[in-house]
């Protein structure tokens, strides 16, 4: 769904008066979803560059690069870790 979309529009209602409780749940989790994957590439992409990036041109260097495709890759593993410690903890 793009900003420019209303929530009954994504769900095939005309009326979102008319959804039932599943298709509301279903609309916050996607809409959940989407905002934590916004902010998880907004968050790589700021510590990353920060870490790996010394002087922005037009282009990356050899250094650059795989400096960058290492932090990517230990970012999505911890939170891959820290994800699935959450998932088993008892509630």
């Amino acid at each position: 769904m793009d900003s420019f979309s209303s929530p009954a529009s994504s769900i095939g209602s005309s009326d979102p008066r008319q959804i039932s409780p599943e298709q509301f749940q279903n609309l916050v989790q996607s809409q959940f979803a989407q905002a934590y994957a916004q902010e998880f590439l907004e968050t790589i992409r700021d510590k990353c560059f920060k870490s790996c990036i010394s002087k922005p041109g037009s282009s990356l260097s050899g250094s650059e690069s795989s400096c960058v495709s290492r932090c990517v890759d230990r970012y999505i593993e911890a939170t891959g870790i820290i994800s699935k410690a959450l998932m088993q903890r008892p509630h």
